[in-house]
């Protein structure tokens, strides 16, 4: 079992209170670490200096304006000086006689891992000795002998003391670098932030936490460390703590788009009052992530629960309602008065059937079909449909500062989410302002979509709710409250994010993340298609002759088995069912490793054969286009 770092510091503490000298450990910042019994009994202090933290100062100005030093012209230069000396501190030993008549030898040495050891030994008999072996040193050679004998016996204690104390020593150094281990590896921010707002430690994993450089923040300030955007979080909850009560809260930082949850403790000294918050820190991104994707996933289940029957039964209702409006309308209605009626009738139960088909959507999980992207085509496409849709009076703007041109991800899904953005934004500025559409890479491999809006923004019961399936602010407008609810579908789907807020400048702002997938270089080679569809087989040939590969083709697994061996054989590309000659699965399983093996297929996700392929091979469904075949062959998304 491992010994804790407070365990060690009883062991330490226990084993200087063996040692007959007075010892005590101060660190870097001359602060008392720990001392024994007899620095306490030899120096007559009081408690308060002998505690863990005390001053080295406060111990100094004590023995001083006591007298421990004798006579003193000016205390508190006398003490600047000791402290002085304490900073630039040196090996040293020397004796001394106390206001007390008492002599004691000092020695100190300086820990690797900063601060002393001091030894405190009282000489008291031996400089008696001393001078009177000076004053009788014919007449006393017997008594010169046994004193000898004693003080060499004295010595050997000494000795034993030192080797007690260097193993004292040793067990206070290893339990502070186990502490600073423990520190180093802890994947969180640890510190402490005195009651001015002063950083007074900090184990240096800030910079882990939130987007700022590797550097030192101790003797800085909180609030210039964290900046204005995040204090505007912590200060008040800093200011709690400050009277004594402990908090822990999350908050989002714009600039890294983590999550970060931040618990503060009050620090009280001896007398209860407040001086300072120990904090911990860390990045909860992951975990808020999964939390809001579990949260969305039971709105869902309810919302599905809720409609698979009412989609059913209102299903009929349409279908009767149609029917006797068929009849009505067959009737050659005169009565323009009835026929206005018979036609809104119409209407309505095709609108109802729209509302129906929605509802199925929110049953159905979407599947990702992610390809080759080139992304201005794509936002030319967005900027055109976009723009058939909103108001004249809207005003769109597309920025694309992507340093590539080509990128993986599913157009279609993409494209939903983003009109969904540029709609929303558009109807809450109420037909009139600007929208603009950025897409950057973000430094995690990020690809980011935000969409900026000047209108009122999200109310406060928006931004808790706006993901929410069903929820709607369209007061008297025609809105299922899909919209936002399908982007987050999209970002979910993907791996990604996706983040609703209040501009500072007046307006929304809704980022979505993805994964940032460039695609790759097409690398020219020699590729062997099977197919013994003719025509299919031709359009396949015509894809990878357009990527720049060499073609030979079989219409037969047997043919297949032939040329799996051609030397120059870069890639292979199998249907998976090649009529009665057998399948893509055998084809691929001829192919000599190394070489990768692309099976395409129109049989569904639940055919058995295709099920059996997807477990070592990527397949491709037909139909599919160019984009779609040169993402596959270069181990993009299937």
């Amino acid at each position: 079992m491992k010994t804790s770092p407070d365990q060690l510091y009883e062991m330490t503490l226990s084993g200087l209170n063996l040692i007959k000298q007075a010892i005590s450990i101060h660190d870097q910042d001359l602060n008392l670490v720990v001392a024994n019994r007899r620095f306490q009994k030899m120096f007559n202090l009081p408690d308060a200096l002998v505690q863990s933290g005390a001053a080295f100062r406060d111990i100094l100005l004590y023995l001083s304006e006591r007298g421990d030093y004798g006579p003193i012209d000016d205390v508190g230069v006398f003490v600047d000086e000791k402290i002085k000396l304490a900073r630039a501190f040196q090996p040293h030993y020397f004796e001394r006689t106390r206001a007390n008549g008492t002599s004691i030898s000092v020695e100190g040495n300086p820990l690797s891992q900063g601060g002393w050891i001091s030894v405190y030994t009282d000489i008291t008999d031996a400089k008696r000795q001393e001078a009177f072996f000076r004053t009788h040193a014919e007449s006393l050679s017997d008594d010169l002998v046994r004193h000898s004998e004693a003080l060499a016996q004295a010595n050997r204690e000494m000795a034993a003391t030192v080797t007690a104390l260097e193993a004292a020593k040793q067990e206070l150094t290893d339990s502070r670098e186990n502490l600073a281990l423990v520190n180093a590896m802890t994947p969180a921010h640890i510190a402490h932030v005195n009651a001015q707002g002063i950083y007074t430690h900090s184990n240096g994993k800030l910079h882990t936490i939130l987007p700022m450089p590797a550097k030192s923040i101790i003797g800085r300030p909180f609030k210039d460390v964290l900046g204005a955007q995040i204090w505007d979080h912590v200060g008040p909850r800093f200011q709690n703590v400050m009277q004594g009560e402990p908090s822990i809260s999350e908050f989002y930082d714009d600039e890294s788009g983590r999550f970060i949850r931040l618990a503060m403790t009050p620090d009280f000294d001896g007398e209860g009052d407040v001086q300072g918050t120990y904090i911990l820190s860390m990045d909860v991104t992951g975990e808020v992530s999964a939390r809001t994707t579990l949260t969305h996933a039971r709105r869902r289940e309810l919302a599905t629960q809720l409609t698979s029957g009412m989609a059913h039964d209102f299903s009929n209702l349409l279908t009767i309602i149609l029917g006797q409006q068929a009849q009505l309308e067959s009737a050659g209605l005169s009565d323009p008065t009835i026929a206005q009626a018979s036609a809104m009738i119409k209407s309505a139960a095709k609108r109802g059937g729209e509302l129906i088909e929605s509802l199925s959507r929110i049953e159905s999980t979407r599947t990702l079909e992610p390809i080759s992207v080139v992304v201005s085509s794509f936002l030319e496409n967005v900027q055109q449909l976009a723009r058939a849709a909103v108001p004249s009076g809207v005003h769109l703007s597309v920025s694309n500062k992507l340093p590539d041109d080509r990128v993986v991800f599913d157009p279609g899904f993409a494209q939903d989410a983003l009109l969904n953005l540029v709609l929303n934004a558009s109807e809450a500025m109420d037909g009139t302002g600007n929208v603009a559409i950025q897409l950057s890479q973000l430094q995690d491999q990020m690809l980011e979509i935000r969409v900026l809006d000047d209108g009122p923004g999200f109310t406060t019961e928006a931004l808790s709710n706006a993901l929410a399936p069903f929820y709607s602010t369209k007061r008297g407008k025609i809105g299922r409250g899909l919209g936002l609810s399908a982007v987050f579908d999209f970002a979910k789907t993907c791996g990604g994010t996706l983040r609703l807020r209040n501009r500072p400048e007046g307006g929304a702002s809704v980022s979505l993340r993805i994964p940032y997938t460039p695609v790759k270089t097409t690398v020219s080679g020699l590729v062997l298609l099977v197919d013994d569809d003719d025509e299919v087989r031709i359009t396949v040939r015509n894809f990878l002759r357009r990527a720049g590969h060499s073609v030979i083709e079989a219409v037969s697994v047997t043919e297949a088995a032939k040329l799996v061996n051609i030397d120059g054989l870069t890639h292979v590309v199998s249907d998976l069912a090649i009529g009665e000659s057998g399948t893509g699965l055998e084809v691929a399983r001829s192919v000599p490793e190394g070489i990768p093996v692309l099976i395409v297929t129109g049989l569904p996700k639940s055919d058995a054969l295709r099920q059996a392929a997807e477990k070592d091979y990527p397949v491709l469904t037909k139909p599919f286009d160019f984009d779609a075949l040169e993402s596959a062959l270069l181990g993009g998304p299937l």
